[in-house]
């Protein structure tokens, strides 16, 4: 782990941990997670079980022995896919790595050369699946992984994201799309408000999908898909186009339910121009 990442996780993340199953086949593992060490995100890692009964991780948290207790449960499978949903969420992939050295690592291309940047063990070539740009034809993982997910990448994010959708329970796995602030769950067990402080308010007001989700609107549309608008729309086109019910997001709470209406309110300006042509 980078020696800037301590300050973001919490120092015993086992009891402050949630952990839940969405359904029958989804487990979620909910801790708190601190932006710049102040603002209260939260951040939750995903775990899917496949029909073969092998296990895909998404932005994977802390493998603490409660962890491994709860992936010993889900059925008798291998840990076999482990991914980083964008090029920020990555800080525990090294000890999963080790636990399960056989397990292929999902990301965005742009992943390995940014662990390197910040001195991060590094994860051999041959487990590696990368996503690449405006190339579609390495957007697939598997058969068993590929006959359940639709998997879109997101390369006009600043953040560089890879979001799925697991066809099988209508449930859009994303990191760093879309927040629904405040963190509640992520912080419950804390001891302390998931809307303390000024900066998380603040964050709070602007990330969330209240109303018209206008400040998160106006947040993704003039700064985080400013670089690529063009190319931003045609991915929220795609990612529009799935069925979905649920949305689990790593920053905030999950949306058990009309998920893809709030999708579609918070990306609305987005999907407008991609009509238009824009």
């Amino acid at each position: 782990m980078a020696s800037g990442a301590a300050k973001l996780i919490p120092s015993d993340p086992e009891k402050v941990m949630v952990i839940r199953s969405l359904t029958s086949t989804i487990k979620i593992f909910s801790v708190p997670f601190l932006r710049f060490g102040r603002i209260k995100l939260g951040g939750r890692g995903t775990v899917v079980q496949l029909a073969s009964g092998n296990l895909a991780v998404f932005s994977p948290v802390a493998l603490t022995e409660t962890v491994k207790k709860e992936l010993s449960l889900m059925g008798t499978g291998q840990i076999k896919y482990i991914t980083a949903l964008d090029q920020e969420h990555h800080i525990f992939l090294s000890p999963w790595h080790e636990a399960f050295p056989d397990a292929k690592v999902i990301a965005p291309e742009t992943l390995p050369a940014h662990r390197s940047k910040q001195n991060y063990p590094k994860i051999p070539d041959e487990n590696w699946i990368l996503f690449k740009k405006n190339q579609p034809q390495t957007w697939k993982v598997g058969e068993e992984f590929d006959h359940e997910f639709d998997a879109e990448y997101v390369s006009a994010h600043q953040n560089q994201e890879i979001v799925f959708n697991h066809r099988p329970t209508r449930t859009l796995i994303q990191a760093d799309l879309l927040f629904n602030l405040p963190a509640t769950e992520q912080h419950s067990k804390a001891g302390v408000s998931a809307t303390s402080g000024l900066l998380t308010k603040l964050f709070v007001g602007i990330n969330n999908t209240k109303g018209e989700a206008t400040w998160q609107k106006r947040f993704i549309w003039y700064a985080i898909s400013s670089g690529d608008r063009a190319g931003f729309n045609r991915s929220v086109g795609r990612i529009g186009g799935w069925d979905f019910e649920r949305i689990v997001p790593c920053h905030g709470d999950v949306i058990e339910k009309g998920g893809k209406g709030v999708f579609e309110k918070v990306f609305g300006w987005h999907l407008e121009a991609l009509r238009k042509g824009q």
